[in-house]
């Protein structure tokens, strides 16, 4: 049996950061999907009629009986909370009691529904303004809920004429839709606009099946989805569920689809997504923005949700502590790791690969816990045009830029040591402004006039100690903006060039650096440093699959 529908008490009313929720039609939609999800629904169907202002959803969740019925449109009304320390406790994603209550007040309201618990029939009923049951009748229906708000603002002229466009408030839907669809996976959405078919998301067990139906152009493999267990500072469990696209593979040319959300429901957060564009520093592409969701699933005594009426806004109670773990789950991401690989994800031909490679020695691979990242295995066997090395590994192939491998690889050491080593003789540069000299003293370096329109400077990085462009290349660190760009310079002028030519061991010693690194799938301009070859795509092009004969092409 459903837990019964109560009043609040006046203490924890005025408690609750409530306001007016109902403002349009896309709040009513939110409203009626969060007491769906809250009712433990599978199957979403939300049917909307813009002109007639009409939204029906309809779920198939725990449904209400029928005393519930009579009383979840009054004010205050809920079966979520019940005292004061349960607003400490909240697990749920409506719980103030007043979504039915607001929508009867601005439109016509009629729930139909039959309890799952209970062995009995459904039940229709119609409310007045006030929320209050005004017509019962029995209505045969599977278990679940079907609300179905009618003529909303009718009786508010003014405030249908200040609404946003029919256009505006379907984007707005279709937003949370999505948005809902990714914090729930395991929910069947159809949406349908004046009976026609609108949006289909199909269900999964993870975020990284939901993004692919919603940004077309992104494949499930060019995305990485990660869940770790953490234990908060309170000791209790939580999980943090992150889906990343990989730089490598795709991008946005706006910040549009960077979500957190926080215990079902997407929020804003400016430090979190702080935290994950900082971790993709580096990683991108120019002017390019990261696709990613994460999704915190912590204790309810780590949020308040009553700072914003709107419940987008909450209030974190450790949010250093989560900025600390999520740092190291996109390194984790972003690894060349066969746990990482999503290419490899459910393969058999994969499996058999390595038991045959192991077997005849080739590779070893030894088995390891979910918690333990082993990188990818790589062994080079060649060059190609003196620019790409050639490296095999269990799944086929990988033609590796050495360039911009070096580069990766030099530009994180800088980052972790910005050494800087006076030279014996000072290096003269000309003609560079006053902007350049500070931009040199900027990152660190000791410079100081040297006659009419020249400078002599002192110290420099370390990795241009030896270099016959040095002074080339102190000029161009002066052009940067901070000491980042200055570290991209020198990495870039101090990797090894395409078309120099590598001796084997020297190859294998790159790539044993590079798939180390902290970000190996782009060098610090964002351009993608290897290309894959898998063997699945190989024995597709070479058509293994056919079967010619049963003998000798036969």
């Amino acid at each position: 049996m459903s837990p019964p529908i109560q009043l609040l008490s006046p203490e924890i009313v005025n408690l609750i950061a409530a306001g007016e929720v109902i403002d349009s039609l896309g709040a009513v939609v939110r409203e009626l999907v969060e007491n769906a999800i809250d009712a433990k629904a599978t199957r979403l169907t939300i049917s909307l009629f813009p002109e007639l202002w009409q939204v029906m959803v309809a779920d198939n969740g725990k449904g209400m009986s029928l005393d519930n019925l009579r009383h979840c449109a009054k004010a205050h009304s809920t079966s979520k909370i019940f005292k004061l320390d349960d607003l400490w406790k909240i697990s749920s994603l409506g719980f103030r009691g007043e979504a039915l209550f607001s929508i009867a007040q601005v439109g016509e309201l009629r729930i139909k529904s039959r309890d799952a618990m209970e062995n009995s029939i459904g039940w229709c009923v119609d409310y007045n303004r006030q929320g209050k049951a005004v017509k019962e009748a029995t209505f045969p229906m599977a278990s679940g809920t079907i609300v179905t708000a009618s003529n909303l603002f009718g009786s508010m002229p003014v405030r249908r004429q200040g609404l946003p466009t029919f256009s505006q408030q379907l984007r707005g839907i279709q937003s949370m839709i999505e948005n809902m669809s990714l914090c729930h996976p395991q929910i069947t959405w159809q949406i349908h606009q004046s009976n026609k078919s609108w949006l289909t998301i199909s269900s999964g067990k993870t975020p990284q099946q939901i993004l692919p139906q919603i940004l077309k152009s992104v494949h499930f493999n060019d995305l990485q989805f990660l869940c770790e267990r953490v234990e908060t500072p309170s000791q209790e469990e939580a999980r943090i569920e992150m889906v990343l696209g990989l730089p490598d593979r795709c991008h946005r040319g706006r910040l549009d689809w960077l979500k957190i959300a926080v215990n079902g429901r997407v929020v804003r957060s400016p430090q979190l997504e702080q935290t994950v564009l900082a971790g993709l520093s580096r990683t991108l592409p120019k002017g390019r923005f990261p696709i990613g969701f994460l999704h915190l699933k912590l204790p309810p005594s780590e949020i308040d949700w009553n700072r914003h009426p709107a419940k987008t806004e909450i209030y974190l109670q450790s949010l250093d502590f989560w900025r600390e773990k999520i740092t190291p789950m996109i390194e984790k991401a972003l690894k060349l790791s066969p746990l990482t690989l999503t290419t490899s994800a459910d393969n058999q031909r994969v499996k058999k690969l390595l038991k045959a490679s192991e077997n005849k020695g080739i590779y070893k691979v030894e088995p390891t816990r979910e918690t333990e990242l082993e990188l990818i295995q790589l062994r080079a066997v060649g060059q190609v045009n003196k620019t790409y090395i050639v490296a095999e590994h269990y799944q086929g192939l990988w033609l590796v830029e050495q360039h911009i491998a070096h580069e990766r690889i030099l530009y994180e050491k800088l980052q972790d040591e910005w050494q800087l080593i006076s030279v014996q003789q000072a290096i003269i540069l000309t003609q560079i402004s006053k902007q350049q000299v500070e931009q040199l003293e900027r990152i660190g370096l000791e410079i100081e006039p040297f006659g009419e329109n020249a400078w002599a400077v002192r110290t420099l990085p370390k990795l241009l100690e030896n270099r016959e462009d040095c002074p080339e290349a102190l000029v161009e660190l002066s052009l940067g903006g901070d000491l980042e760009s200055a570290q991209v310079a020198v990495a870039c002028r101090s990797a090894i060039r395409n078309g120099m030519p590598l001796e084997l061991a020297e190859m294998q010693d790159l790539l044993d650096s590079w798939k180390k690194t902290r970000n190996p799938r782009t060098c610090p301009h964002g351009r993608p440093i290897y290309l894959s070859l898998e063997e699945s795509a190989l024995s597709r092009f070479f058509r293994r699959h056919w079967v010619i004969g049963k003998s000798h092409g036969i």
